[in-house]
């Protein structure tokens, strides 16, 4: 198989292009016409957003195409060099904050306060201003309704309403990963504003695309966004350290402003402009045999070339039960149109996608999906809003569309919402509790043991080849292989690719000799995470291709991602992440979809149906409701088992079904007083009882777990098998029992069933089967050739790096390492004592005195310090700074961002146990 490097370039701009939402084009300010003289503000222009942070975002990349860079190189406008010389000069002496250590990168970057005269001066040689505003936030960094993160800082205010004041034209994008305050924007006058999202290494060309006319902007909202954050009903509870109640239920996003705050509305759900004009007619309709069908026909009424997004929405009657006013039901994209150019496109609608769930058996159908009685509306249009009627039919009767139990359902009362009867906003209702216990179920599904026979000269490959079955491949393990089996290993783990997240599978010497190979795990839903040094392709933000409506060419993407992935030997991406937009301010929007779970589920779906056609595989997660990143770990989620069901496990399901996912990962968090990693409900009854789920679920990183009623633990791995979570993800040696997992344990008092064990050794060998790693071990693995791939952007092969041993101090000469600006040197680690250390880098420069030459050194990705030399006269100057390492296995590396330094030696010395340290302060200062 070829990876062309050109043509996953071309997809990942297409798609950066693609989703771009326009939200404001007045007096058609935009596209820029040839020859536009642009002034660009914004202390972001020379530091594009990429992605968010955190896992979903570290991706190491030779280089990354911002806005103002595809500016620069395009021909048919001219940047206004002063104006950008004034940055630069400004950035000198404030620059860009990256923030040390986990998730303490800012919200926003300081802004470079602008005076009038400036402005003008600009104004008078710009045809328009062109306004970058720049947000981040990631993993455990949720947002914030403060300046500078939802909303525009002080400095940002001041720089809009100067520039407004000076020209004539002003356009705003937004380089975010997720919604912010729009109407404090509007309120500033833009002619034009759109949602740019962060576009991954090569964004700013899909920017540049749209801005010059090259592209007309296609992308769509996949969130409502309110005039305050006010407006949306889950802001009362979000971000609850205790228990985070989701007291609205199904109404989330749209389907709670259609339904009681459409005044509430500034740009609503499905919005987005074009350059040109398109006319959306319905050709046919029809309901018979549990099938709708629609045929809706779009023409491109305008003067350019465009694509359109058709959605499709419900509006079913209200019943017992109570419905959102609409539903979105499906959804599809055009081809580019020319000027009068038409396509038809054509849906078939199962009657049961219009279904909702009676949690309560108001209907008199408890735990089914019901239609209730009377007229279903089907509306075609380019929006929710802006829809019209497509087509309806009755039902007579209630009927049920599917029989299920109750699953999930919350212990403890409280209140969700309700449409009132009258249909004039909303009331409430107590949640319908539930009514047997989950160990009861887990109890009643036990299998059945396969005896044991020890090693009978069965090997996995026989398994693949049908010579043998997998129930007497499993009954060759013993309770050591077992509990070993169900252990992943990392981060870093030397056992597969350098600087990944993980490995699992052949972790030990007696899983090894049955054939079991080690698959290799790399975050995440941006591109590969490799902590190596090794460079990646940094995809768009999951925002950003959601709003694509277009779930071929996201599809596409992925492919080329996954022929990537082999290249480096990851077999399995975590991600994509699928988590429902409940709130604005969740902090790993930007590595989800929607506020929606059908686009949702359709996005994931065609990224994992785009990975495995490059016999890559990725990892839906957090399953299900990791929708606040503060105390994600700790709080609790209260949540009714039809907003489960309808809202947050939806999306999953789609993705199984549609996609074929075989691998999931648990969400850190506690659900209706449980938590994820151990709930038998979810992972065993819904996902493999209800759906067919046939893969591996994973835990997420050091998750915890806990018996029904009791407190949670890292090391209750019982708990987790027992739920038929497969994998513990991640131990320090999981040959080993490295972290004091009660396993073993468990087994011996009876606790912990022998076949629940060998059901998970079952589903994991299953799943490796059909992975590279399998294919590699085997020796039957297609191989991938890259070509088009330019030199500075290439990796290093995994089999360049090696380990070195770290006890109490270690001396590396290097003499010899290469510290040209933005080369890169790697270390890898293999830690016998997990603490402080003492980094010591000796270094000299013959620059002078007033010259800074920064070394940062990043730990697992993550920037752990800098050293800064100034010029030393040729001599050998040695500086220390502290470092943590409380991993096993760590690749540490050094990034040279300037010319003129010459290295001698690197020493890491022991300071201090981490468990040494009982001051709080002094252990966040060091760690």
């Amino acid at each position: 198989m070829t990876l062309d490097w050109n043509e996953y370039i071309e997809t990942a701009v297409q798609a950066a292009g693609e989703g771009i939402v326009l939200l404001k084009n007045d007096r058609n300010v935009l596209p820029l016409p040839a020859g536009c003289r642009v002034a660009v503000y914004g202390r972001i222009q020379t530091h594009y957003y990429k992605s968010g942070t955190g896992s979903g975002g570290l991706v190491n990349v030779s280089g990354v195409i911002g806005i103002l860079d595809a500016l620069l190189s395009c021909p048919d406008v001219s940047v206004n060099r002063e104006l950008l010389a004034r940055y630069r000069e400004w950035e000198e002496t404030h620059p860009f904050d990256e923030g040390i250590g986990w998730g303490n990168e800012p919200w926003s970057q300081e802004e470079m306060p602008l005076d009038y005269a400036a402005a003008a001066a600009a104004a008078a040689e710009s045809d328009v201003a062109l306004v970058i505003i720049g947000r981040s936030a990631g993993e455990d960094k949720d947002n914030k309704d403060v300046p500078g993160a939802y909303r525009l800082s002080a400095t940002e205010k001041d720089m809009l309403k100067t520039v407004r004041a000076a020209h004539a034209k002003m356009v705003v994008l937004l380089n975010t990963g997720g919604i912010m305050d729009t109407q404090g924007l509007c309120d500033l006058a833009p002619d034009a504003l759109a949602y740019v999202w962060q576009g991954g290494m090569i964004g700013g060309r899909g920017v540049c695309d749209v801005l010059t006319g090259r592209v007309s902007p296609s992308g769509k909202l996949t969130d409502t966004i309110a005039k305050t954050i006010a407006d949306y009903p889950s802001s009362p509870y979000f971000g609850d350290a205790v228990r985070n109640f989701y007291a609205e239920d199904i109404y989330v996003g749209y389907r709670y402003f259609e339904t009681a705050a459409p005044e509430a509305v500034l740009y609503p759900f499905g919005f987005g402009l074009s350059y040109t004009t398109f006319d959306v007619a319905v050709r046919s309709f029809s309901a018979e045999n549990g099938t709708v069908r629609t045929a809706v026909a779009v023409t491109n009424t305008g003067g350019r070339r465009g694509k359109e997004a058709v959605q499709l929405y419900a509006q079913c009657p209200q019943g017992k039960l109570g419905k959102p006013k609409r539903v979105l039901v499906a959804f599809g994209k055009t081809r580019e149109l020319g000027s009068g150019e038409s396509q038809t496109l054509t849906f078939e609608l199962a009657e049961s996608l219009f279904a909702s769930y009676d949690d309560g058996g108001v209907t008199g159908y408890p735990s089914c999906y019901v239609l209730e009685s009377g007229t279903y509306t089907v509306y075609a249009g380019t929006s929710v809003r802006d829809v019209r009627e497509a087509g309806s039919f009755t039902v007579e009767k209630t009927r049920v569309t599917e029989t299920l139990k109750q699953l999930l359902a919350p212990e403890r009362p409280f209140r969700r919402m309700k449409p009132r009867a009258d249909e004039n906003g909303m009331d409430w209702e107590g949640v319908p509790l539930s009514r047997e216990s989950e160990p009861v179920r887990r109890a009643a599904a036990i299998p059945s043991e396969i005896p044991y026979t020890g090693d009978a000269g069965i090997t996995l490959a026989d398994v693949r080849r049908g010579g043998s079955s997998m129930e007497a491949f499993v009954a060759q393990f013993s309770d050591d292989d077992l509990s070993c089996v169900i252990r992943g290993e990392g981060m870093g783990s030397p056992k597969v690719t350098p600087g990944t997240a993980g490995a699992f599978g052949g972790v030990s010497a007696a899983l090894k000799k049955f054939g079991v190979p080690c698959a290799c795990c790399a975050d995440g839903p941006s591109g590969m995470r490799l902590d190596s040094g090794a460079k990646a392709f940094s995809l768009p933000c999951g925002t950003l291709l959601a709003c694509t409506f277009n779930t071929e060419l996201v599809e596409r993407l992925f492919f080329f991602t996954g022929l990537e992935m082999a290249k480096n030997r990851v077999d399995v991406l975590l991600g994509p992440g699928m988590n429902v937009h409940r709130h604005p301010l969740n902090g790993r929007n930007f590595e989800y979809f929607s506020e929606d779970p059908l686009v949702t589920g359709k996005m994931a779906a065609a990224q994992i149906r785009g990975l495995h056609s490059a016999g890559s595989t990725g990892t839906l997660k957090h399953f299900c409701c990791n929708n606040q990143e503060f105390k994600r770990a700790e709080a609790d989620v209260a949540v009714s088992e039809r907003a489960l069901r309808e809202i947050y496990l939806k999306g999953y399901e789609i993705a199984v079904k549609e996609g074929g996912a075989d691998a999931i990962m648990t969400m850190y968090g506690s659900l209706n007083g449980m938590w994820a990693a151990s709930r038998f409900d979810l992972n065993t009854a819904i996902l493999r009882g209800e759906w067919g789920f046939d893969g591996v679920v994973m835990t997420d990183w050091w998750a915890v777990m806990n018996d029904y009623g009791a407190s949670p633990s890292k090391t209750n791995f019982a708990a987790m098998a027992r739920a038929q979570n497969d994998l513990y993800m991640v131990c320090l040696d999981a040959a080993v029992n490295s972290t004091g997992d009660n396993t073993l344990e468990a087994l011996a008092s009876g606790t912990l069933a022998r076949s629940e064990l060998q059901r998970s050794a079952a589903n994991i060998c299953r799943f490796l089967m059909k992975t590279r790693a399998f294919r590699r071990l085997s020796g039957t693995e297609d191989a991938v050739t890259v070509v088009n791939r330019p030199a500075e952007d290439r990796s290093f092969l995994p089999d360049e790096v090696v380990y070195h041993t770290l006890s109490d101090s270690l001396e590396l000469d290097l003499s010899a390492v290469d510290t040209s600006k933005d080369a890169d040197f790697v270390i890898a680690l293999n830690t016998e004592r997990l603490g402080g250390y003492d980094m010591e880098l000796t270094g000299a420069s013959d620059l002078g005195e007033l010259s800074q030459i920064p070394v940062t050194v990043f730990s697992q990705g993550i920037a752990a310090g800098t050293f800064t030399w100034n010029g030393t006269g040729g001599a050998w100057l040695t500086q220390t700074r502290k470092i943590c390492i409380n991993m096993k296995y760590v690749i540490i590396r050094l990034y040279f961002s300037r010319n003129g330094l010459r290295l001698k030696n690197l020493k890491i010395t022991f300071r201090v146990d981490k468990d040494a340290i009982t001051d709080p302060q002094e252990y966040m200062q060091l760690f």
